[in-house]
């Protein structure tokens, strides 16, 4: 059964991280995305279009030389036929491609214009080039983690990337794309990746505002302060996941610890956390990770092992809800949401470059003799 945007037609010209991510959300979700490769262009990374480019799954691929004219041409006419574009690099790079904004919805006015960018379109730091790092150092969540005694951690690359990135684009994109089939007029969406990491933080600026967060890191609610919201070391050098945050899932861990409720006073005394932080600590520490996963199992108490990749694709509850799937010998998280009725899959793995050419013409009733076979 197709996926929920079954009959959307999105170009995608193909770059690197949060952009792709996007679009393979919504290739995901049953639209149609053909990536635009630029011929001749090198892969920045490796294992860019090949069977472990997971971020390119779903998509049948074109190669032009946007640069001479008549691969131009059939950019344009791509554009004029789709009801959506996206694209991931710096500010300008697209205008001078004659391929902006103003061209593309001139040529198709109903189209939506997706652009991912570090620092959004305009300001100081537009032009500037950054990665996941500089962009979450700028929004004062990565000022925020980590122990009060060292620099803050350097995170996986996945707060400002593809989630104040790439979800935010992909967000963007359908809400701009359900107004232009209300309106009939495309817009331009202006996804950064500073604007969606800042709004992934929006209940701590709350909190803040409302004096219930401080600015000291790890001395709060859920920054690791408290000692029922923290990670904790097993005998065997794994490690467990604690969190009973409400106070009846911390009455039962501390019924399953045979702990007195007297002394682990919760959030009533903030300034006894470290000490009995200290103390959890020395009681995990003394059996391995799976004896305190199977004493927690099936309770309340929000306790759970901390697992690595091949354990977490291999997790009986991840089995149970296909929460993993392989595609070309390459496990990979399944697409998500699940949809009841308009259910996703992935339809195929990464395209090599241009492998699609003549195929995609033909199918968006372009004539296919307009650009060059594919070359392997």
């Amino acid at each position: 059964m197709p996926g929920p945007l079954a009959g959307l037609r999105i170009v995608e010209m193909v770059g690197l991280g949060p952009a792709p991510f996007a679009a393979m959300m919504l290739a995901d979700a049953g639209a149609e995305v053909i990536r635009v490769h630029q011929k001749g262009q090198r892969p920045e990374i490796p294992l860019m279009n090949t069977r472990f480019d997971v971020l390119a799954r779903g998509r049948r691929s074109i190669a032009l030389d946007l640069r001479a004219e008549r691969d131009h041409k059939v950019m344009l006419d791509l554009v004029a036929r789709a009801d959506g574009l996206m694209e991931g690099f710096r500010p300008g790079v697209m205008e001078r491609l004659g391929l902006g904004p103003q061209l593309c919805l001139a040529a198709n006015p109903r189209l939506v214009y997706g652009r991912m960018t570090g620092w959004g379109q305009e300001g100081p730091l537009a032009e500037t080039a950054g990665h996941d790092l500089n962009y979450l150092g700028a929004t004062g969540a990565l000022a925020a983690m980590g122990p009060p005694d060292a620099p803050p951690p350097v995170p996986l690359n996945l707060v400002a990337d593809f989630g104040g990135g790439g979800m935010l684009l992909a967000f963007g994109m359908v809400a701009a794309l359900l107004a232009a089939k209300t309106s009939g007029t495309g817009q331009v969406v202006d996804a950064a990746m500073t604007d969606g990491a800042s709004l992934l933080a929006a209940m701590f600026w709350g909190f803040r505002a409302g004096g219930l967060w401080s600015a000291a890191r790890q001395a709060n609610l859920l920054d690791g302060g408290a000692y029922f919201y923290g990670t904790y070391a097993c005998a065997d050098g794994k490690f467990l996941a604690v969190a009973p945050v409400e106070r009846k899932f911390h009455q039962i861990l501390l019924q399953k610890l045979g702990l007195d409720a007297g002394a682990f006073t919760h959030g009533a005394d903030p300034a006894a956390w470290g000490r009995l932080r200290s103390r959890l600590a020395a009681i995990f520490l003394t059996e391995p990770r799976d004896h305190w996963a199977a004493l927690f199992a099936g309770t309340d108490a929000c306790v759970s092992p901390i697992l690595d990749w091949d354990e977490a694709a291999a997790d009986p509850h991840a089995t149970i809800r296909s929460a993993f799937v392989t595609v070309d010998g390459v496990v990979q998280p399944a697409p998500a949401p699940r949809f009841s009725a308009t259910p996703c899959a992935v339809a195929h793995g990464a395209a090599a470059p241009g492998a699609h050419s003549r195929e995609i013409l033909a199918d968006w009733g372009l004539d296919p003799g307009r650009v060059d076979p594919y070359e392997r």
